[in-house]
């Protein structure tokens, strides 16, 4: 008796799951659509094929396994692997502010240009009419070749259009001027996106098209197609060709046309850190002195944090909650504000720091036109950043060191330099070590620091792309890609790729050391 409804609404229930799911998948295969058709057919299969394992995990027993781990594994692959690949894959090509387009977009923009014709630009007025709008055209009266006349286009509907929108102008009669007066320059440039797309015929067979915000005039091609895939200028006659190795249209005398078209290097970037002597010589560098910047902020913070952290496990010590908050407060404050303000506080003139030592010893360090005074001062901000981490790591890790060792050290008549070397070190530097390597690691893409305190200066001189002598490497290649050197995006990836597996490879190195002691 029982059985049968259960069953029915088991049947209703599964009905409506593959209705629902049905109606999912026409969502994403529309959408897998929409992106085929706005021509990104890679992006598209990236999707579909994302989409459909998706529903083959959730709709089918055979992976039933894995239903709980897609999104997890979906969402690596979407924010690890696809950046990491794609920015490996760019650095593989010259894609740069240069190089931004592919070949087909770069030779329809050149043919695209036109130049003015001012010699036979008519100024226009816009005026209203019963809801449209009616264009009147008249010669310029500072080009004196014109020939004098006005011409009068019928009621427009101006709206933004997709496609160019041809009006027949008539000759304008005497009788038949407009009669409302002439929109403000305020409104007209309201119209403007509706006006460029207009393209206005004359009785005489010309066309003119909008050239500015007064302006009607002839526009007249720059270049034109060849069959070969080359473009001509049409003012000298001379061709260029798609030049497949440096990404330029050129002509025989090697002149090249802007802008440049985005082609596979190679190996070209990697190389270049290797054999341009102008790039190896900072790079290497900046690599050093990141890995230097890197390991002295792990030894200065540990040096700090431990011993605070042990002090202030010290039952006996008074007033230990107040401390502790004391001391976490550079952590609490957000670093750009406290690296802000140590800013100030080291400003050669004005700071505080430099007052202090005028006062004591007469003196007023260039911390920020000296290589060894930035370096310097970018530590001793950076374990002010740190040392609270530290800390709080080695009082978690000290509290769970069984209180009978110290007991029984106390016992023997140990000092606390031996409970500290002893006990307390050995016990907690095993735990602490996978922590400091993660330090480590995010020490050495620690861009912060850099470009707010120091932006990476002093600058190398003689040098073919600017590099800082307190740059790390993540630093350098923010320059690289968005500030001084033209955005050259394919160099920057190379270098980003290159400190992945830097980094990769020290943290397994770390790792391999970790495991090494504690056998």
């Amino acid at each position: 008796m029982t059985t049968r409804p259960i069953a029915g609404c088991h049947t209703a229930r599964s009905g409506v799951t593959w209705l629902l799911a049905l109606l999912a998948a026409g969502v994403c295969l529309l959408l897998v659509y929409r992106i085929h058709a706005a021509g990104q057919t890679t992006w598209a299969l990236g999707v579909g094929a994302l989409l459909a394992a998706g529903f083959f995990v959730y709709l089918s027993n055979i992976a039933f396994a894995y239903r709980y781990l897609f999104p997890g594994l979906a969402a690596m692959g979407v924010f690890v692997a696809f950046p990491l690949l794609y920015t490996a894959q760019i650095g593989f090509t010259n894609y740069s502010s240069a190089h931004l387009l592919s070949l087909e977009r770069s030779r329809a923009y050149l043919l695209d240009q036109t130049w003015v014709d001012e010699d036979q630009a008519m100024v226009f007025t816009l005026h209203p009419d019963g809801g449209r709008w009616r264009l009147l055209l008249a010669s310029n009266p500072e080009s004196p070749g014109q020939a004098p006349g006005a011409w009068l286009s019928p009621p427009l509907d101006l709206r933004a259009s997709a496609s160019p929108v041809p009006v027949a102008m008539r000759a304008l009669d005497t009788g038949d001027r407009p009669q409302s007066a002439a929109l403000a320059l305020a409104e007209v440039l309201k119209l403007r996106s509706a006006l460029m797309n207009l393209e206005l015929d004359l009785p005489s067979g010309d066309r003119l098209r909008y050239a500015g915000v007064r302006e009607f005039a002839r526009l007249h091609p720059l270049w034109s197609a060849g069959q070969d895939g080359s473009i001509t200028l049409i003012e000298s006659g001379a061709a260029y060709r798609p030049n497949m190795d440096h990404g330029f249209f050129e002509s025989a005398s090697g002149e090249r046309a802007q802008p440049g078209f985005k082609v596979g290097v190679g190996l070209a970037n990697y190389t270049r850190m290797i054999i341009d002597p102008d790039f190896r010589g900072p790079f290497l560098s900046i690599f050093v002195w990141t890995v230097m910047f890197s390991a002295l902020t792990v030894l200065f913070t540990l040096a700090i944090g431990m011993p605070l952290a042990v002090l202030l496990n010290w039952e006996s010590l008074r007033f230990r909650t107040t401390y502790r908050t004391l001391l976490f407060l550079p952590y609490a404050v957000p670093a750009f504000i406290s690296i802000l303000v140590f800013k100030g506080l080291f400003n050669q003139n004005f700071g505080e720091i430099n007052a202090i030592l005028n006062a004591l010893f007469g003196i007023r360090p260039a911390w920020f036109a000296d290589p060894l005074l930035a370096k310097v001062m970018i530590l001793i901000v950076n374990t002010w950043l740190g040392y609270p981490y530290i800390m709080i790591l080695c009082s978690g890790l000290i509290k769970a060191i069984p209180a009978d060792l110290y007991e029984a050290s106390a016992i023997a008549g140990a000092t606390p330099l031996t409970n500290f070397f002893r006990i307390t070190a050995p016990l907690i530097m095993r735990p602490l070590t996978p922590l400091l390597i993660t330090v480590f690691a995010f020490n050495f893409n620690n861009f912060v620091v850099i470009a707010l305190l120091t932006d990476g200066r002093p600058d190398y001189l003689n040098t073919k792309l600017p590099a800082g002598t307190t740059d790390i490497l993540v630093s350098y290649t923010y320059r690289i890609a968005f500030q001084d050197s033209g955005q050259n995006f394919g160099l920057a990836a190379a270098i980003s790729t290159v400190i992945f597996f830097m980094v990769a490879l020290l943290s397994f190195a770390n790792l391999r050391l970790a495991n090494a002691e504690r056998r």
